[in-house]
């Protein structure tokens, strides 16, 4: 379901909002939307985020192991 919203903008910022949803091949309403999206999803927790300290490090002693430890933990 679509809500109608009354948004007030500083008047230089509309017509370089336009082209960018152009070039995007968007609506505004489109562009506005998905930024609105992605602000209030902020609080949420990304992949890595709650991934991250789930899984012990295995202990294996190969050079595999070794050099890819070294990179990432």
């Amino acid at each position: 379901m679509r809500a109608k919203l009354t948004v007030t903008i500083d008047e230089r910022v509309v017509p370089a909002a336009k082209r960018y949803a152009q070039r995007q091949g968007l609506s505004l309403s489109r562009v506005i939307e998905q930024a609105l999206r992605d602000l209030s999803a902020e609080g949420t927790p990304t992949f890595s985020t709650r991934w991250r300290a789930q899984f012990k490090a295995s202990r294996r002693k190969d050079a595999r192991y070794t050099l890819l430890a070294k990179k990432y933990l």
